[in-house]
C-alpha cells in the first residue's frame, strides 16, 4: 500500500518498519538503514569505556572489563593500523537450587559482545605489542617506531656552460 497519499514520508515508514523488525528479532536488509549485527556492534563499542595515554616511547590503551577472564578477551590488528579489542562477558552461571529460590530485582552490569577499535598513528610498532589484564582491567601498550633519521642535503657541483 502506498502511504503517501496519506502524508506519510516513505523514509519515514521504512525506519518504523526496521524498528518492528529489530522489535521482533528479524534481520531485514534495508538500503540506507544499518544492520542489526552493525547496531549490535555499535552498542557493543559505545558501551565499553577506554582512556588513551600518549608516552614519549609508547602509546598505552587501558580498557575496563569487569568480570572478564584474560582468555575470554581477544586483541588484533586490522588492515596494519586499527587495534581491535574484542571478547563477551558472560552471566555467572546459577546451581539448580539457585535458579529456582533467586530472583534478580536489578540487573545492570552488562553481559554480551563488547569491542572497540582504535586506528593507529604511523608511527606505532605494531610488531611490539603486548597486553596485559589485572584485577578487569585490560592495559595494551604500542610501542612507536624512532623516528626516521633526517637525509642529509646532497650538495650539487654548478659547471659553468
Amino acid at each position: 500500500m502506498d502511504f503517501t497519499n496519506f502524508g506519510i514520508d516513505s523514509r519515514l515508514l521504512s525506519t518504523l518498519q526496521d524498528m518492528l523488525y529489530f522489535a521482533d528479532d528479524h534481520e531485514k536488509p534495508t538500503q540506507n538503514n544499518p544492520t542489526r549485527a552493525y547496531v549490535r556492534d555499535a552498542k557493543a563499542m559505545a558501551a565499553t569505556p577506554a582512556d588513551v595515554k600518549e608516552y614519549p616511547n609508547c602509546y598505552i590503551f587501558i580498557v575496563d572489563m569487569p568480570g572478564t577472564k584474560a582468555n575470554e578477551i581477544k586483541v588484533q590488528v586490522e588492515d596494519d593500523n586499527v587495534l581491535v579489542v574484542s571478547g563477551e562477558r558472560k552471566r555467572d552461571k546459577e546451581k539448580k537450587d539457585e535458579k529456582e529460590s533467586v530472583k534478580y530485582l536489578r540487573m545492570e552490569r552488562r553481559v554480551g559482545k563488547f569491542m572497540r577499535k582504535f586506528v593507529l598513528p604511523e608511527n606505532a610498532n605494531i610488531d611490539s605489542i603486548t597486553a596485559v589484564c589485572q584485577d578487569g582491567v585490560l592495559k595494551v601498550t604500542v610501542e612507536k617506531l624512532p623516528p626516521p633519521e633526517r637525509k642529509k642535503p646532497k650538495t650539487i657541483d654548478v659547471k659553468l656552460a
